[in-house]
């Protein structure tokens, strides 16, 4: 029988006009400690995104989400937040913001070996 680890991950949103509250999902992050695994996936939607707000900058955006990437990664370019472990990391970035890019609420589940087959199985089910 295959062996489930815990993980948590959370929702990578748009929110153009914070005082809205409206939002896209664009992406997921997704932590198992078991398996040492910090990542996120996500797609920029430019048609979707220029509908939803039409002053959005895309460019602006992408580095913001580069960010994030580099510090799942631990990058030596992802400042000092990139140096904490991997808890930490993802503490961080799913910290309550009021800022244009922000994630939902963790949540947990259970995944098998594989954690990035449960990254995509999320991507496709939250942001797709």
């Amino acid at each position: 029988m295959q062996q489930k680890h815990l993980f948590e991950y959370a929702v990578i949103r748009v929110v153009p006009r914070v005082e809205r509250e409206e939002f896209l999902n664009i992406g997921v992050i997704l932590f198992c400690s078991k398996q040492k695994f910090l990542q996120t996936r996500y797609a920029l939607d430019k048609a979707r995104l220029s509908a939803f707000y039409t002053g959005l900058d895309i460019d602006e955006l992408k580095i913001h989400l580069n960010s994030f990437e580099r510090i799942c990664n631990g990058d030596k370019d992802a400042g000092p937040i990139g140096k904490l472990d991997m808890a930490s990391r993802f503490r961080w970035l799913t910290a309550t913001r009021s800022t244009i890019l922000q994630t939902s609420k963790v949540h947990p589940g259970m995944c098998g070996a594989d954690a990035v087959e449960t990254l995509n199985r999320l991507f496709d089910q939250l942001v797709l």
